[in-house]
C-alpha cells in the first residue's frame, strides 16, 4: 500500500469513526426512545441460574459455539465451531488437552430412572468426533430381530460428520469417539477405548479398556493395536496445536484481517517459473506463514 493508499484509507477509517460517533450522540439525545440494531445475540458463554461457565485462559472456545451454566474447560483444550455445552442441570467436566469438534453436543441428566445423578466427565486428551480412516474393520454377518441381515463388509470410520452426542457420561483419559456417535447415559469409555463413527451406545454400557466398539446398538468388535493407541494420542496433540492457529485467527483486529486480504489477493496468482526467466525474486509474507507445528507434511512420501 503506497503513500496515496494509506492517506486515502486513513480519511475512509476517520470518516467511519466520526459517522459511528455521531449516532451515539443521536442515541444518548433521543434517551429511552432511540432504536438500537441488534446484530447478533449470541453468547459464547452464558450464565444459567447461579451457575458460570469456567475456561481455563489457554483453552479455545469458536465464536461459534455456546457453553452454559456449569461448565469446566481445562487447559489447552478446545470447543470447536457450533458446539454446545449445556450445564443447566447438571456439570460438564473436560479436562486438559481435549478437543470437543465441530457441531457436537455435550448435556447432563438431572437424574435417571434408577435416580442415579449424571454429570458428563470428559477426561485429559480425549477426542470427540474425530475420523479414524487408515483402518478398516471386518463386520461379521449379523442376523438380529431388529436389524436386517448384512454381508460381510468392510466399515471405514469417516464421513458421517463431526457431530457427536454426549449425555451424561463419563469419558476417560485419552479415549476415542468418533463422528456422529451417540453416548447416553450412564456409558462409561474407558482410557484408550474407541467408539466408531456414527456408534449408538446404549445406556450404562461400559467400553473397556483397549477395545472398539461400533455399530447400532454399538458392540464389541475387536481390540486396539499398539499403533491405533498411539493415534488417539496424536489425535489429541494435532487437535491442541491447530486450536493455538484458530485461536491466534479469531483474534485478530478487523484491520490485520483486511490487510492480509489484500495480502493474499495479490501472491494469488504468482508463477514461479516465470519469474525464475526475469530472474524476480518474491518473498511469501510473515503474515501468510502457517507454524511448523500445524503446517501439513509436505515430505515426499517413500516409494512403495
Amino acid at each position: 500500500m503506497g503513500t496515496l493508499g494509506r492517506a486515502i484509507y486513513t480519511v475512509g477509517f476517520w470518516i467511519r469513526e466520526t459517522g459511528q460517533a455521531m449516532d451515539r450522540l443521536g442515541s444518548r439525545l433521543q434517551g429511552n426512545y432511540y432504536f438500537k440494531e441488534q446484530l447478533s445475540r449470541h453468547r459464547t458463554l452464558m450464565n444459567i441460574f447461579d451457575k458460570a461457565p469456567v475456561v481455563d485462559k489457554d483453552a479455545f472456545v469458536a465464536p461459534s459455539a455456546s457453553i452454559t451454566g456449569d461448565v469446566q474447560v481445562g487447559q489447552g483444550s478446545s470447543i470447536w465451531y457450533g458446539c454446545v455445552l449445556r450445564g443447566d442441570v447438571n456439570s460438564i467436566t473436560i479436562g486438559s488437552g481435549t478437543n470437543i469438534q465441530d457441531h457436537s453436543l455435550v448435556h447432563v441428566a438431572k437424574s435417571n430412572l434408577s435416580g442415579k445423578v449424571l454429570p458428563t466427565i470428559i477426561g485429559d486428551n480425549v477426542t470427540v468426533g474425530e475420523r479414524f480412516s487408515f483402518w478398516y474393520i471386518k463386520l461379521a454377518a449379523c442376523n438380529l430381530n431388529f436389524m436386517p441381515k448384512f454381508r460381510e463388509s468392510e466399515l471405514e470410520f469417516k464421513h458421517t460428520g463431526h457431530s457427536a452426542v454426549l449425555h451424561g457420561c463419563t469419558v476417560e483419559d485419552e479415549a476415542f469417539v468418533g463422528m456422529g456417535a451417540t453416548l447416553l447415559d450412564g456409558v462409561v469409555v474407558e482410557k484408550n477405548a474407541m467408539v466408531a463413527a456414527g456408534a449408538l451406545v446404549r445406556q450404562n454400557i461400559r467400553i473397556p479398556c483397549g477395545e472398539v466398539w461400533g455399530g447400532n446398538p454399538a458392540k464389541f468388535l475387536r481390540k486396539l493395536t499398539d499403533e491405533e493407541m498411539a493415534f488417539i494420542s496424536q489425535s489429541a496433540t494435532n487437535y491442541a496445536n491447530l486450536a493455538q492457529a484458530h485461536a491466534a485467527e479469531n483474534a485478530k483486529p478487523l484491520d490485520e484481517i483486511e490487510f492480509e486480504k489484500v495480502l493474499r489477493k495479490k501472491f494469488a496468482r504468482r508463477d514461479e517459473e516465470y519469474d525464475s526467466m526475469l530472474g524476480v525474486v518474491r518473498e511469501t509474507p510473515p503474515e501468510l506463514n502457517v507454524p511448523e507445528s500445524i503446517a501439513p507434511d509436505k515430505s515426499p512420501k517413500a516409494s512403495q
